[in-house]
């Protein structure tokens, strides 16, 4: 029990260092989160910053499901406890204590996990993302629509006998955190006053 607790412990700090939050204080000399959505996720960082911060918000988002989930696998040797502290990664992601527990929406950190927990099978997630993006160039399309199915697929796996249920499981927790953490963006798709790439990075936050 006390591996679960330390890995979760672990990945709940990783996924609460606010990254989009320090990046955009680097960038433009203010919290990010006064403007677009009001998160600190690359989709917000890319709307008020740029793709050259959006980047280094995005890679360091995902460490933070990757690190816990890597050291679950092989320092802890259980399948359970990577993804347990990589489930973690994403409350700590969604309400980081060092941020006043205003934080991301979760997507980056989700493929962080799966990145960890099951390699080859993330390899068809930015494909999913990139054709998804491309023919509606919605980020929250993307991940509305792209985590539940990539999540699908993972399940189809453990079902299979090819991946570990319990990386089913994370799937099925992570799905769970980001559909909940967008349904704002739900209503705006269906509104269709969702802003598009590239725009609504100036308007006052909406939370």
């Amino acid at each position: 029990m006390i591996d679960y607790v330390l890995n979760a412990l672990l990945g709940y700090l990783l996924g609460s260092l606010p990254w989009g939050l320090i990046v955009g204080y680097l960038w433009l000399g203010r919290d990010i989160r006064q403007s677009g959505s009001g998160k600190t996720g690359t989709t917000n960082v890319l709307r008020t910053a740029g793709k050259v911060p959006a980047a280094i918000v995005m890679v360091l988002d995902i460490a933070k499901g990757t690190v816990p989930a890597l050291v679950g696998r092989y320092l802890f040797e259980s399948n359970e406890v990577a993804a347990v502290g990589a489930g973690a990664a994403i409350v700590g992601h969604i309400w980081p204590i060092f941020a006043g527990f205003r934080g991301g929406r979760g997507v980056a950190s989700t493929y962080g996990g799966i990145l960890g927990l099951a390699p080859l099978v993330s390899l068809l997630f930015p494909l999913i993302g990139a054709v998804l993006v491309a023919t509606t160039r919605y980020v929250s399309f993307m991940s509305v629509v792209g985590v539940p199915l990539c999540a699908a697929i993972v399940c189809g796996l453990a079902l299979a006998g090819s991946t570990d249920p319990a990386f089913a499981w994370y799937a099925l927790f992570a799905t769970a955190l980001v559909e909940y953490k967008h349904i704002p963006n739900i209503r705006r798709l269906l509104n269709g006053t969702e802003p598009r790439i590239g725009q609504g990075g100036d308007r006052p936050a909406t939370g």
